[in-house]
């Protein structure tokens, strides 16, 4: 029989899928140590790739549909330790990336600019499909991660087979983060204040562990999550370069920190709030401070290529509360390419 790699990719997609069909009905996967983790997640690689030498998990077949997982802050890649061997299992090659200043990611130079504007982190992900020799995953991701993918989608959808994107479209439009907020909603972002004083900076680089922690318990209020969990995802922010990157970003979000030259010409076609044109999957959280009201509606309009929008009964970390249901619009977004 000529089994051929586009032959073994059908078999194992065809399994997968018929896996995945299960989800919704059978009981939820036990981990090997406390909930929401997975003793199989790993071990975390390393490749060069951009101006950085990027820490990423890898699983499922090498020749399996390549999928790139992101996660936000204060999160880390174990925001997927469920998922990913869900989706490795319905056949798909999964990778989960470290962002810059979290983790094992590094700068390659100790004298490369640790540049914070959104532009950066789409270019190191582009960097690292580049490294990887992957040319159009799904990219699926929340909080950082979804402005991440949005971003890619938006700019080069020839490298974007189809998008997830929890809270829908997040490319930071500078001009209106400069307007203020219902008074209910400021409160919720009251770290990016705070992150703009030089007290922010002194509180996050002593407290980086209980700010996390307060913010994990703020965003997802109905997720019992346990000590073991938070500890394996707080060990990422011990990167050396954590704290400027996550001070500068928001920082830079609030119109405080200046854009790089180099990302001009990216942010000048950004900040025109391009539209997403991609097989697109968008998901709430129920009891997520962040999602806006409407059903989608607000952002509805951004996306214009196949779409379907979802509520799941979770709060902000949607992958990590949740790993069956992000993992099934993993497989729906790819389904919606399929379709296009």
């Amino acid at each position: 029989m000529d089994f051929t790699p586009d032959r073994r990719r059908f078999l194992s997609m065809a399994a997968g899928t018929a896996a995945l069909a299960q989800l919704g009905r059978v009981e939820r996967p036990q981990s090997s140590t406390a909930a929401g983790t997975s003793g199989s997640f790993g071990p975390v690689k390393q490749i060069k790739a951009g101006v950085l030498n990027v820490g990423y998990v890898e699983a499922g077949p090498a020749d399996g549909r390549p999928v790139i997982l992101m996660h936000g802050f204060p999160y880390d890649i174990h925001s997927y330790a469920e998922v990913a061997p869900l989706l490795a299992a319905a056949g798909y090659r999964v990778i989960v990336p470290y962002f810059r200043g979290y983790g094992t990611t590094t700068f390659l130079s100790a004298d490369t600019p640790r540049d914070v504007d959104q532009a950066a982190f789409a270019l190191d992900v582009i960097a690292l499909m580049d490294a990887l020799r992957i040319r159009e995953p799904i990219l699926a991701g929340y909080d950082w991660g979804s402005r991440t993918g949005d971003i890619i989608a938006a700019l080069w959808p020839h490298r974007c087979r189809a998008l997830v994107s929890v809270t829908g479209y997040l490319i930071t439009n500078l001009a209106a983060n400069l307007k203020p907020l219902a008074p209910m909603a400021e409160n919720a972002w009251w770290y990016q204040y705070y992150f703009t004083t030089e007290r922010g900076v002194a509180g996050l680089t002593r407290y980086r562990y209980d700010l996390g922690l307060f913010v994990w318990k703020f965003n997802s209020p109905t997720w019992d999550f346990s000590t073991e969990t938070y500890d394996r995802t707080a060990a990422a922010f011990d990167n050396p370069d954590y704290v400027s990157i996550v001070i500068g970003n928001y920082r830079w979000r609030l119109g405080l920190k200046p854009s790089e030259p180099r990302y001009t010409a990216l942010e000048r076609v950004l900040q025109r709030a391009p539209a997403v044109s991609v097989p697109t999957i968008t998901i709430d959280g129920r009891y997520d401070p962040f999602t806006p009201a409407g059903d989608g509606s607000a952002y509805r309009a951004k996306f214009t290529g196949a779409y379907d929008h979802r509520v799941l009964d979770v709060g902000h970390n949607v992958p990590q509360e949740d790993p069956r249901g992000f993992a099934r619009a993993v497989i729906d977004a790819d389904r919606l390419a399929k379709t296009a």
